[in-house]
Order: structure tokens, then C-alpha cells, then sequence
């Protein structure tokens, strides 16, 4: 969750949402990271886990990673928990809650639902304050 963390603070400071993501194999090791870039490429799909699932696929050379563990400083939304399933990952570990825009504990409930695709391991609350503290303060002179 630190290089979450810290490629969601890099995403804080290029003026985007910081969430960061990350995708590590069945060892451990990273095979991909990302924060947020919507506004940067001006791509309304470019969520830290999209970037980071594409970029770990595109690494092994395979268009699944059913041995990854997919790490995200926020609940992912209804778009990224469908390509986490897609993905077939084995796992989700996220940090903060999303109760307005997630799509794993909250709104959709994408891998609850009767004719999910895949259905990976989760676990939510993962240094969830720290995560957290990252999106009030960002969206704090915002409001």
C-alpha cells in the first residue's frame, strides 16, 4: 500500500484525484503502478486501476492476472471492480471507503451481484485513514 499511497500523493499534485493502485503478483512483486490521470489525458476511463491492470497485463504478456493482487487507496468504482473482474484477479485490497461512488462494498456491489464474472477476494479499510486524509485534503479548498 506505500507505493498506492505515493502514486496517489503524485496524482494530488499533477491536480488529479489521488488514488493510486498497484498490482503485484503471487510473490509479491510489482508488476504495475499508477495514480489517476483523467485530466491529464483527458480520458474520463483513466483510473489509477485501469492504468496499472493494463499496464501489469501488458508487462506478463497476458490479458488475465488470476495470480495478482490488485492494491488501491480507494473502493473501487463500479467501472474499475468490473475490469478487476474482467482482469480475473485474485484478490482487491483497498484503502478508504467509497460510500458515494464505490462499486465493491457500496452502490452496485459488482461482485455480489447474481451474474458477476469472477468474484476475487477482498479486503477493504487498508491504511484506510491515511487514504482518506489524502481526498479531504485535496477536495477540501474545493468545496
Amino acid at each position: 500500500m506505500d507505493l498506492a499511497l505515493a502514486e496517489a500523493r503524485a496524482a494530488a499534485a499533477r491536480g488529479e484525484v489521488p488514488v493510486g493502485a498497484v498490482v503485484t503478483d503471487a510473490e509479491g512483486r510489482v508488476l504495475a503502478s499508477a495514480g489517476n490521470r483523467v485530466e491529464e489525458l483527458s480520458d474520463a476511463s483513466a483510473h489509477a486501476e485501469l492504468l496499472a491492470l493494463r499496464a501489469a497485463a501488458k508487462a506478463r504478456g497476458e490479458p488475465r492476472l488470476p495470480d495478482c493482487t490488485l492494491h488501491v487507496t480507494l473502493e473501487p468504482c463500479p467501472l474499475c471492480a468490473a475490469a478487476a473482474a474482467l482482469f480475473r484477479v485474485k484478490r482487491i485490497r483497498f484503502g478508504a471507503y467509497d460510500p458515494k461512488g464505490g462499486g465493491v462494498e457500496h452502490g452496485p456491489r459488482i461482485f455480489a451481484a447474481p451474474g458477476a464474472l469472477h468474484r476475487p477476494e477482498v479486503v477493504g479499510g487498508i491504511r484506510e485513514a491515511e487514504a482518506a486524509a489524502l481526498l479531504r485534503a485535496f477536495f477540501a479548498p474545493l468545496r
